[in-house]
């Protein structure tokens, strides 16, 4: 087989520029729309609109469907637009014409990431930082359990222990015994065990104040104390399951994002090949 010097140079970059800019552009008007669908099946009613399930797949569908088009759109206009090299083999001309598809798809995907980040992270972000942030929150231990139910407890749990025994009855807590009666129930709900002098202690105060008998009062301490640590268990359990569901949903986004670019990466180094094979049959006439 005779030896062919060519010195030409092996990539066309106006028609890797030219695809990979088609590319970004196809690829951010179809994401565009993609919002718009999805938004438009939205609805703020219950029992409307598409459910959360039937919103992930459709966008995981759109996002793959996204990049085959204009992946492909990408390397087709950078095979057919790359100069006819003379007088090299077919398969070193397979091979260029696939790196330029290649090539293409890289610098779109590289655009579309540095450009649309921060226009699309409000969007595409905004549930994988929330639950970060609720991640985050879990992690802090006692004194996140203590912040949740910090409202709770100046409200309902402190009103529940200094309640009077009439429902007739008028003469309402002070604000200092309320204060106090609340500092000392969330330093127990903090340690998640209530010490037998603050119940004693606070078991005194709600007697003085309700008229209760000492063991009335404890009775009611212990009971409104078990509630309290039920609640802030809960509270604890919900934020732990909200940020396990926002790292399953990040990690199966991220997977299918994978997929969808590497589809992208086939479909522009394939179709590609396709317009340099036309762009060759073309200049043959």
């Amino acid at each position: 087989m005779p030896i062919i010097n060519d010195h030409s140079a092996g990539v066309s970059w106006g028609a890797v520029l030219a695809g990979a800019v088609c590319a970004a552009a196809l690829s951010f008007i179809l994401l565009i729309l993609g919002f718009g669908l999805g938004l438009s099946a939205v609805s703020p009613w219950s029992n409307t609109g598409a459910g959360l399930a039937a919103i992930g797949i459709s966008s995981i569908v759109w996002v793959a469907f996204t990049q085959i088009t204009a992946s492909g759109l990408g390397g087709y206009i950078a095979g057919r637009l790359r100069v006819r090299w003379a007088d090299v083999h077919n398969d070193e001309v397979y091979f260029r014409d696939t790196a330029h598809g290649l090539i293409a798809w890289s610098i779109a995907t590289l655009a579309a990431a540095v450009l649309l980040t921060s226009t699309l992270s409000t969007v595409l972000g905004g549930g994988l930082r929330l639950g970060a942030e609720v991640g985050e929150g879990v992690t802090e231990g006692a004194s996140q359990v203590v912040a949740t139910v910090t409202n709770a407890a100046d409200s309902y749990f402190t009103d529940a222990l200094l309640r009077p025994q009439s429902a007739t009855a008028v003469d309402a807590a002070g604000d200092s015994m309320r204060a106090e009666i609340s500092t000392i129930l969330l330093h127990n709900l903090s340690g998640g065990e209530l010490s037998a002098a603050d119940t004693q202690y606070m078991a005194r105060v709600i007697g003085n104040h309700t008229g209760l008998s000492q063991a009335q009062s404890e009775s009611r301490v212990l009971q409104i104390f078990a509630e309290a640590q039920q609640a802030a268990i809960a509270s604890e359990n919900t934020a732990r399951e909200a940020a396990d569901i926002a790292r399953k949903a990040a990690s199966t986004s991220a997977l299918w994002m994978f997929v969808a670019l590497l589809c992208g990466a086939f479909f522009a180094s394939l179709m590609a090949t396709l317009g340099g094979r036309q762009r060759d049959a073309v200049a043959s006439f």
